[in-house]
């Protein structure tokens, strides 16, 4: 008879969240992709979407054009932080290729 443990639950810290949730938001991207994507549970980052949904909406105090450009810029530096991603990869295989 085996007897199987049970998971243990993977804490994630305030930036992770943040940024996934940053991620959703300004992709468009549906929630189900973008969890298969960073590893997370999908109902895991629906909750934490819809936290900072209802935080975001308890505290609007940016007028119209600062939510855009906010907005904007979150988006462009999602951008920049996937493309340094994609990179920092390409260069550890860059290397491991050349130390071969």
């Amino acid at each position: 008879m085996r007897i199987e443990m049970p998971e243990k639950r993977k804490k994630y810290d305030r930036e992770f969240r943040e940024g996934a949730v940053r991620i959703v938001e300004e992709t468009g991207k549906p929630i189900a992709q973008i969890a298969r994507d960073l590893g997370v549970n999908e109902g895991t980052l629906g909750n934490w979407v819809n936290r900072a949904r209802a935080e975001r909406d308890d505290s609007s105090s940016l007028s119209k054009n600062d939510s855009d450009e906010l907005k904007r810029l979150r988006a462009e530096n999602a951008e920049l932080r996937m493309e340094r991603d994609v990179l920092k990869r390409s260069v550890v295989l860059w290397v491991k290729e050349a130390t071969k």
